[in-house]
């Protein structure tokens, strides 16, 4: 039990730290509102104390738009520049997929791509892993049997009954590596009412994917993505502040290029970004994982973050993420937490 405890203590001063900047992160919310709404007061005042004496003037009063009524003034917001989504795949590239459900992601892929250059990719490239047996998956997915159909008729390569956490012990995936592995919207669909051991549950599986995923991944030089800057690093900052671990992303206004000759394998999770998802604090897990639950265990393996994006799914035709437990309530689709944003981190072995 001593020897499990390091690891359960560890995840939960990772969890602990998250709190600690949910907090700091909801105080300076509220500072900043307080002074946005004091600064219009303000204003309000000046402007009141203007139409007072421009009355006595005989002169026209000016107001603040507010939002209500008459005499709203308009305000001209800067638009962003329309950004590209990225789509992390190359037509060169060899993909194995880990946890595909009904298997609409895969069909997205090969069947409809989201880029034109993936037209050029081999099905024949594309490995599609379900966690479940071929009848499990029907009985929990309605659509999955023609998808297979579909994608298997196209050359895809479909394997039931993979777990991701043991990626080296299927069989069928002995003594192949990948250029993209990648699990989207991982969970470990335990149902476990009480939220620290939830969050614990899905920790682990995030660090035994990530540790099984480490021996499948094309060797070659480090990928590289070259950034704009953004800001110098301050002395305050946090060295494990998520927001410097990024790296670029398009939606945020920078510009990368990705090295196009071929390089190491990389390791694509793509995650609800809002609470609890965020409590699971995937980047810092990646990066500095904690100790093994056994001494004869081998320590997880430790990855660099190369980007992280934000997951279009529109991009993606008739991609729909089910839940684990298949379909059960809403039509089967999962609401993995509302409002934020789906954003996927890459990660690659030093």
């Amino acid at each position: 039990m001593a020897k499990g405890g390091h690891l359960k203590s560890a995840l939960q001063g990772h969890q602990a730290r998250i709190k600690n900047k949910q907090k700091l992160a909801q105080s300076a919310q509220m500072l900043e509102a307080k002074a946005k709404k004091t600064h219009r007061q303000q204003e309000q005042v000046v402007l009141e104390g203007k139409a007072g004496k421009n009355k006595q003037r005989g002169l026209p009063s000016t107001s603040l738009s507010n939002g209500k009524g008459k005499g709203k003034e308009k305000v001209q917001v800067p638009l962003q520049a329309t950004q590209k989504p990225i789509i992390p795949f190359k037509p060169t590239d060899k993909i194995l997929l880990v946890g595909e459900g009904n298997f609409s992601f895969a069909r997205a892929l090969v069947c409809s791509p989201p880029s034109p250059e993936l037209v050029h990719l081999p099905a024949s490239n594309v490995t599609a892993t379900a966690y479940d047996t071929e009848d499990e998956c029907y009985e929990k997915y309605a659509d999955a049997k023609e998808i297979v159909a579909e994608i298997k008729e196209k050359g895809v390569h479909v394997v039931f009954g993979v777990d991701g956490t043991k990626l080296g012990k299927c069989q069928k995936l002995k003594g192949q590596r990948w250029d993209r592995i990648v699990f989207n919207f991982p969970h470990a669909g335990k149902g476990i009412a009480d939220q620290d051991r939830n969050i614990l549950s899905n920790q682990l599986l995030l660090l035994n994917f990530l540790s099984s995923a480490s021996s499948m991944l094309t060797q070659g030089p480090i990928p590289t993505a070259f950034k704009s800057r953004k800001r110098k690093k301050s002395e305050d900052d946090d060295d494990d502040d998520e927001s410097e671990d990024e790296g670029p992303m398009d939606e945020d206004g920078v510009n990368i290029t990705v090295n196009a000759p071929a390089s190491r394998g990389t390791v694509l999770i793509t995650l609800r970004n809002v609470v609890p998802y965020t409590q699971w604090d995937l980047p810092r897990l990646a990066k500095n994982p904690p100790p093994p639950q056994t001494a004869s265990a081998p320590p997880y393996p430790r990855f660099v973050l190369l980007r992280s994006f934000k997951f279009h799914r529109n991009v993606w035709t008739g991609y729909v993420h089910r839940m684990t437990k298949g379909e059960r309530g809403a039509g089967g689709a999962a609401k993995t937490g509302e409002g934020g944003e789906d954003r996927t981190w890459e990660f690659y072995l030093p």
